[in-house]
């Protein structure tokens, strides 16, 4: 699964931007021992998206890219605001508000506990189109929490841009769309395996098995000792 709206431009970008990332080792293979997630997943893939921050020109290119999804799917004439997830999310988000000249907020995952209680820190206007920004989506849940966040401000959210989508949950894309969420990525899994099949960057076992994981996540995971349904998380 990808997500739609997918231009012959971005589809390159999308197998550029899967390059950056594993040049810069933010794309991880280990089948054995597998990753295991917050969320109970066992995955013999992970991907690091911190490790942008500390790589200038891949995180300028990655922003270029991500802006001409915002241009072309969306329009930047149709938003107000950019506003970035606790706490992954933020430098992306600043990153996009900057290359696009929009003010930036960001939403935190619950309220502070103190002072004004806010979920949302920077200026809020009612009304105010609110573009949600990530640095990754697994399932989506997470997505969902901002975007209910956002709008219960009294601003309007219907669209979430992250740089990397996992893309192999069908549950999550009902979930954002049953929210009236649309999702906008620059790349996925199953652009990264693509590129890497291609440049030979991991052993044909190790592609495999993770061919496997994407074809088929839950029974890999289950068989792999984690959780074998859906779970909100990311």
């Amino acid at each position: 699964m990808t997500p739609p709206h997918r231009s012959p431009a971005q589809s390159r970008n999308a197998e550029l931007a899967a390059q950056w990332l594993l040049e810069i080792g933010a794309i991880l293979f280990r089948p054995e021992p597998p990753f295991i997630f917050t969320s109970g997943w066992a995955s013999p893939v992970y991907t690091d998206m911190r490790k942008v921050i500390a790589f200038p020109r891949t995180r300028s290119a990655l922003v270029s890219a991500a802006a001409e999804i915002i241009r072309e799917n969306i329009g930047c004439e149709s938003l107000d605001v950019i506003a970035g997830g606790e706490t992954a999310g933020i430098p992306y988000a600043a990153w996009l508000a900057t290359e696009l000249a929009l003010p930036m907020q960001y939403v935190r995952k619950k309220p502070k506990g103190f002072g004004r209680n806010a979920r949302i820190e920077g200026e809020v206007r009612d009304g105010a189109r609110v573009l949600l920004v990530e640095d990754l989506a697994t399932d989506g849940r997470s997505k969902v929490n901002f975007v209910e966040a956002i709008r219960e401000s009294g601003q309007i959210c219907a669209d979430a841009l992250v740089f990397f989508y996992y893309g192999i949950f069908a549950e999550a894309e009902a979930d954002l769309q049953q929210h009236g969420i649309r999702l906008h990525a620059l790349t996925t899994w199953h652009d990264v395996l693509k590129v890497a099949k291609a440049k030979g960057t991991f052993a044909k076992p190790v592609l495999a098995e993770v061919e496997r994981f994407l074809a088929e996540p839950a029974a890999w995971s289950a068989a792999h000792g984690g959780v074998s349904s859906f779970k909100a998380g990311g």
